[in-house]
């Protein structure tokens, strides 16, 4: 699996979060909510420390990341983050990997 966060979601985590040079984000998989993949839970974040990372990416200086024991809920799907400029807030998208 793949992670891709586009520069403007990254600077909205940044800003919002509050976060430096070398810091990290995680993609964590939470009980409720709503998800196109997976019924009853969502993802959640938080900064974080990768242990086993199952994707990673870097976008100026920030780590996000998904840990192995996540991987079960993208059921072979990428994530993509992108930044929505309308609605204020990142996206999330998944596509199948391939």
């Amino acid at each position: 699996m793949k992670i891709s966060v586009s520069k403007d979601a990254a600077r909205w985590y940044r800003e919002e979060l509050h976060l430096q040079a070398g810091d990290a984000l995680r993609f964590f998989v939470q009980y409720g909510g709503y998800s196109t993949l997976q019924k009853g839970f969502s993802l959640g974040i938080r900064q974080d420390t990768p242990a086993l990372p199952a994707a990673k990416a870097t976008v100026d200086d920030i780590s996000f990341f998904i840990e192995q024991d996540d991987e079960w809920y993208f059921e072979g799907h990428d994530l993509s983050v992108t930044y929505s400029s309308g609605d204020e807030y990142p996206q999330f998208s998944y596509q199948k990997a391939g």
